[in-house]
């Protein structure tokens, strides 16, 4: 076979890469191969800070390729049509394709058989590049996914994990192959000040240095907000600039309590893989009814904007959604705070938090966005639907000291803990030190009330 497509989407990376080892091992010439899909764009799905970092992960993944004698080839348009375009200069006899599971990626695929087929082209789709261990995979023997994680985590456990592949030495690009210029980060606008670099470079040196001086702590330290003792891997791990088999492979090596607490994290995320597998409405729906009789007042309506600015008055909850804006990112404890406040505390439909999530995350993905939203609201998998986390008792928990707080609410830098978790308990000038910071838009047990008979529970 003289040449072969690779097509680049959620897989940005040369090392462990099947798709592109099979389109070396098969061709001559490999054309890889990126299109900016429109669809993605009309989706609104092509928030700034994702734009940006991809821009990032684009350029590092072109200077890898020229290190090895090739280039990225960059498309815009319709997905299939430009593949199909692709294929028609090169004479490709075949498209290589990593496999993924939302809607979106079942009718791209679909449209991109149907279009090569028409061209005598074969498509092939591979399995567990961007997933340790495929959707369906692994399945109860009455269902068609499993909806409670551990039993999915004891079986996803016992799977045999593939090995990595080395990144190839030469990849070999037809001459003549047209390419759009590469995106410039620089000129993206309403990116989040403080957002990560991308690029599959800064991701191996992140995650080396992460296995050899976090993981050890990660059992222990994970939740705690201010110690930020989380591996950050998600956007790398969202736009495939590591393999999370390679994790996994990585992880175990090193061993311990912290390993097994970080692979569980990647079964998570393989987790919710299949359960929007196997139910894709569940991105926009309901996965399991409550009959929710959303607020949608001009209450319900002030109280989001509060909640989106950071000034709801509790501190914890207003940090991390300061955070998310600063960085493009949250860590993981202050996304489960916030979650619950705005769906049980507020009673706010759980999709206005999600898509306001993923206007703002880097790591904004479909499946655990929304599946961990459908968590925390009640509607989702979680066998406790009316938990509701208390953001004081929260707070001070996971960050006894107050450092998360203060570093994201300077308005309280100078209050001192258990109060900067409560600070409406302060009096005197103490209380008139902060009078630009708000005082709570909801009592607590008022929140939990309204929840409760919202869901017949009283």
């Amino acid at each position: 076979m003289t040449v072969s497509v690779v097509l680049f989407t959620s897989d940005l990376r040369l090392h462990d890469h099947p798709p592109l080892h099979a389109a070396l091992d098969r061709s001559r010439e490999v054309v890889p191969l990126f299109v900016r899909d429109r669809a993605v764009d009309a989706a609104g799905f092509a928030a700034p800070n994702r734009l940006a970092f991809l821009a990032d992960c684009l350029a590092d993944l072109d200077a890898g390729l020229r290190e090895r004698g090739g280039r990225l080839v960059l498309r815009s348009g319709d997905l299939a049509d430009e593949v199909g375009k692709v294929v028609t200069e090169t004479g490709a006899e075949e498209v290589h394709l990593a496999a993924d599971h939302s809607a979106h990626a079942r009718r791209r695929e679909e449209q991109l058989s149907t279009v090569l087929g028409t061209l005598g082209c074969r498509l092939t789709v591979h399995d567990t590049v961007n997933t340790v261990v495929a959707p369906g995979t692994v399945t109860p023997a009455s269902s068609d996914h499993f909806a409670v994680f551990t039993p999915y985590h004891r079986h996803w456990a016992q799977q045999p994990v593939r090995t990595p592949l080395p990144a190839p030495r030469t990849v070999r690009v037809p001459e003549g192959v047209g390419s759009e210029p590469l995106p410039v980060r620089g000129y993206i606008t309403g990116v989040s000040p403080a957002l990560a670099a991308g690029g599959e470079w800064p991701a191996r040196q992140q995650l080396s240095a992460w296995l050899r001086s976090g993981l050890g702590e990660y059992e222990d330290g994970h939740d705690d907000l201010g110690g930020d003792r989380t591996s950050r891997l998600s956007p790398h791990l969202h736009f495939g600039t590591l393999s999370p088999v390679e994790c996994v492979q990585r992880a175990l090596r090193k061993g311990g309590a912290g390993a097994e607490a970080f692979v569980r994290q990647l079964a998570w995320r393989d987790f919710h893989r299949q359960v929007l597998a196997a139910r894709p409405a569940a991105a926009k729906r309901n996965y399991r009814s409550q009959h929710d009789r959303w607020r949608t007042s001009v209450s319900a309506r002030q109280d989001f904007e509060a909640w989106k600015e950071g000034r709801t008055g509790y501190p914890v909850i207003d940090a991390a959604m300061r955070q998310l804006r600063h960085e493009g990112w949250m860590h993981n404890r202050g996304r489960l705070l916030t979650a619950s406040f705005l769906s049980k505390t507020l009673y706010v439909d759980w999709r206005v938090g999600a898509e306001y999530f993923l206007s703002l995350l880097v790591d904004g993905d479909v499946a655990n966005n929304q599946l961990n939203w459908q968590w925390m609201a009640g509607t989702g998998t979680d066998s406790r639907p009316n938990r509701v986390l208390n953001p004081v008792t929260q707070a001070k928990r996971y960050d006894p000291d107050g450092v998360y707080t203060r570093r994201w609410v300077p308005e309280l830098a100078d209050v001192a803990a258990p109060f900067v978790h409560e600070p409406w308990k302060l009096q005197g000038l103490e209380r008139a030190a902060i009078d630009d910071y708000p005082d709570p838009i909801v009592d607590l047990a008022d929140g939990l009330a309204r929840f409760k008979r919202a869901r017949g529970r009283t």
